[in-house]
């Protein structure tokens, strides 16, 4: 979500008004500097504006950037909050228009461009009033501050009273998100029962914790010797005050409405279009998520002729096994077999944090450039366990780690041969690689270092998963057809999400489709499917991303020959941070021609 900038213009300086005075005096040569200089300063200021904004929208991620005063904060999304926002939207987008012509550095030009593209989409989105979906499929306000709390230091006594006092503005969020959806209940613009009764289970985790047990509690479980003990003792028990006092009967409250005003009148249906207005908002989705023109209609067909693709490829790689049957016999049989699954969670973490760091040795070899910020394979807390996420960015100002997101209960469910897969994705090269770069590189806007561009970002983490063939992770044909399972994954969802918003499947269809094509567990169909049912589009990013990813590669290859080098490419791809991926593709040609090309 784009959330940057000021309400108006800044007035011109005296010094600038006077030199625009005079440019009718002044020679053609004389007026194109001044011109140029002004132009620079303006897109100077406008990025500066825009970030002062975004640090205001966004106070978790402004706070694990450093930023002292938005530690204490939450995101406002009420009423005034938003219109107050659509005022400084359309500011902005005055202020890109005035600079649309005018003489801009490549740097400049292309943080306009971005800028331009993500406040456009911003503003068409807000007909919507997506305010009133605040939750998806287990997660959303409801565990953000659990989430936060993972990623959370404290340095000093500053940071301490900082975590408490987001402690205590918690019954106040949940309090504006409540009456957001009471909006949606009153305009029919509500999630479907299934999706609800995972917020339920959600806040009841949350809330079955015993306050001395709460997951709100990990900021003060480490605390710097700085702080002395009386002091750290006091500080805990304060935190475990606001909880007790005032998170918990919060979550209380919050439970009871979702159980008796929510969940009463929940959809039956599952798709977007049922919504008012929803055809028109699926379509935006598509658009918003995949950072292209494609339509739902485009994006099921290519869906489909990349499931008929993989399909064939999983084929050949279950041949090479040495089995004789069919494909759903082969899927059959993979899930039933208990040797490619762990005896414990804890024998399943340490599979997986022993494959990362063989991952970690190869990369030197694939990418000339390395983040400096380090990431572990970690656990899910118990608060967060209905949640999808798979990584958390770390922060390189606050001293925090990337983390790549691993659920042990489910060593049962969650093959040993898609590991491999998972940790390209999740951790390196994927998302823990390109998020860390971005936020290490201080030459570009801080917006573009953080930026959520799910085409880009989830491409290049699926890309990862496909790069993995190349440095030889996949240790034998069962990890090959495992990435291969996950790529049809990713392929069934472009058919399962666009089946679902726009051609009116059922939720059972959708689990039908994924349990012929891929070899995941009934269990994580179940929830995948819930997944794109409550979040729109958004699973039509991954697959769109990583061929347009590929793509850009095969054209470099073509174009340099034995001048390519892939170690560049890789570095040129995350150089500039996330961006959308017809901007990336505008600027493949010119970095070719570096390359001499």
């Amino acid at each position: 979500m784009m959330q940057d900038g000021t309400a108006r213009r800044r007035p011109l300086p005296l010094c600038v008004a006077i030199l625009i005075a005079l440019i009718p005096l002044a020679s053609p040569a004389a007026r194109a500097e001044p011109s140029a200089d002004m132009a620079a300063a303006d897109m100077r200021a406008l990025v500066a504006d825009c970030e002062a904004f975004s640090r205001g929208e966004d106070p978790v991620r402004a706070g694990a950037r450093g930023d002292a005063a938005a530690l204490r904060l939450w995101p406002d999304d009420s009423p005034a909050a938003v219109a107050a926002r659509k005022v400084r939207l359309a500011a902005f987008q005055t202020r890109l228009a005035a600079l649309a012509a005018s003489p801009l550095s490549e740097a400049d030009a292309l943080n306009r461009d971005i800028l331009k593209r993500r406040i456009d989409m911003e503003m068409e989105g807000e007909r919507f009033d997506a305010e009133r979906l605040p939750f998806v499929s287990g997660e959303g306000f409801f565990t953000l501050a659990d989430d936060t709390a993972q990623a959370t230091v404290i340095h000093n006594l500053g940071d301490a009273e900082a975590w408490l006092a987001r402690l205590d503005a918690l019954p106040a969020y949940y309090a504006t998100e409540t009456a957001n959806m009471r909006r949606g209940l009153a305009t029919g613009f509500v999630q479907p029962r299934i999706i609800v009764d995972k917020a339920i289970l959600a806040v009841r985790t949350s809330l079955d914790q015993p306050p001395e047990d709460s997951d709100l509690l990990t900021p003060f479980a480490v605390l710097p010797a700085q702080i002395p003990v009386a002091a750290q003792k006091t500080l805990r028990a304060r935190a475990l005050a606001l909880i007790t006092t005032r998170v918990k009967p919060a979550q209380r409250s919050l439970l009871i409405f979702f159980q008796q005003e929510y969940l009463p009148k929940a959809r039956t249906t599952v798709g977007a279009s049922a919504l008012p207005d929803g055809a028109a908002w699926y379509r935006y989705l598509v658009r918003f998520h995949t950072t292209t023109a494609m339509t739902p209609e485009e994006v099921h067909q290519l869906g489909l002729k990349r499931v008929a693709e993989i399909r064939a490829q999983m084929e050949d790689a279950m041949a090479r096994t040495g089995f004789k049957g069919s494909l759903p016999a082969f899927l059959a049989s993979l899930r039933a077999d208990r040797r490619f699954y762990s005896p414990s969670g804890e024998d399943y973490l340490e599979r997986a944090r022993s494959i990362a760091k063989r991952i970690d040795f190869l990369l030197p070899q694939w990418f000339g450039k390395l983040p400096r910020l380090t990431y572990g394979v970690e656990p899910v807390p118990a608060a967060l366990e209905f949640s999808s996420g798979g990584y958390r960015p770390g922060s390189p100002e606050m001293g925090v780690a990337g983390s790549v997101m691993l659920r042990p209960s489910h060593y049962r469910t969650d093959p040993l041969y898609s590991l491999p897969a998972w940790l390209l994705h999740e951790g390196v090269p994927g998302h823990h690689i390109q998020i860390a770069l971005a936020q290490e590189n201080l030459s570009v806007p801080e917006y573009r270092r953080n930026d959520d561009v799910t085409a880009f970002v989830e491409g290049w983490a699926l890309y990862a998963e496909g790069l993995g063939e190349e440095m030889g992770v996949y240790q034998d044909d069962y990890e090959r057809f495992g990435r291969l399972s996950y790529a049809m994954w990713r392929a069934c969802r472009l058919v399962v999400d666009t089946g679902l918003h726009e051609e009116g499947w059922s939720r059972d269809q959708a689990m039908a489709y994924l349990r012929e094509n891929t070899a995941l567990t009934d269990a994580v169909i179940a929830g995948e499917v819930d997944r794109y049912i409550a979040w729109p589009g958004q699973a039509d990013a991954y697959m769109v991303g990583e061929l347009r990813i590929e793509a850009l590669r095969r054209r470099a290859e073509a174009r340099l020959g034995a001048r390519f080098d892939i170690r560049r490419f890789h570095d040129f791809i995350l150089d500039d941070g996330p961006m959308p991926l017809d901007l990336l593709d505008a600027r493949l040609d010119a970095w070719i021609a570096r390359q001499g090309g």
